[in-house]
């Protein structure tokens, strides 16, 4: 159940703040499909967590994000020290057609990872992440199968249409999906999963 104590005081207002900056300023520069990113959704789940209290929701969402935020910062860095993107995805950080206000926005990945590994130092690692977080994503990957073409024509949001290395789809539409969801969760949630629940208590314990 949530804490209704105010577990993180700060770091509630902190997320409140960052995000009636963020949703109007991305709204207006990326457009509502980028609402159905994995990671800015759980940019929002996690500040909800904060306020709540809740180590189910920053649990979740730290199984989703944390190796993202980090990969996130690996491409970056290597943009910034050679020019070069090993990963993708942040290509878009040295694109003049977005305002560099915006651009500098996501540099809370930066931040995250640290403020969610200590978030969980306080609240603890819940054991039902896992499958929560799951089910959630295939729910916003359908969600994003059904609506991205309509909000974001041509944008391959959470990679549900083409896999992010050769940007082709794999087998029929539904399939493609299926497989994109099976490999999230095998390749970066379970080991997240047993990382976190090595290195963090039980919520309580």
């Amino acid at each position: 159940m949530p804490d209704p104590s105010p577990r993180f005081p700060v770091l509630r207002w902190f997320g409140a703040i960052l995000l009636a900056v963020l949703l109007p300023s991305y709204w207006k520069a990326y457009g509502w499909g980028n609402f159905l990113q994995l990671c800015d959704v759980a940019l929002g789940l996690t500040v909800l967590g904060w306020w709540l209290g809740s180590p189910l929701l920053i649990s979740t969402q730290a199984v989703c994000t944390l190796v993202i935020h980090v990969l996130w910062c690996v491409d970056f860095g290597a943009g910034l020290a050679a020019g070069k993107h090993p990963i993708g995805g942040t290509q878009y950080m040295w694109d003049p057609a977005y305002p560099l206000f915006v651009r500098l926005l996501s540099l809370f990945h930066v931040i995250w990872p640290p403020l969610m590994l200590w978030s969980l130092r306080k609240t603890g690692y819940h054991r039902r992440a896992l499958p929560a977080q799951s089910a959630f994503a295939l729910g916003l990957m359908a969600l994003t199968y059904v609506l991205g073409p309509v909000l974001a024509p041509g944008a391959n949001i959470n990679y549900v249409f083409a896999e992010p290395f050769a940007g082709k789809q794999v087998g029929p539409g539904l399939v493609h999906l299926l497989l994109t969801w099976l490999v999230m969760v095998v390749v970066v949630y379970v080991p997240t999963d047993l990382a976190l629940r090595r290195a963090f208590r039980e919520p309580g314990a």
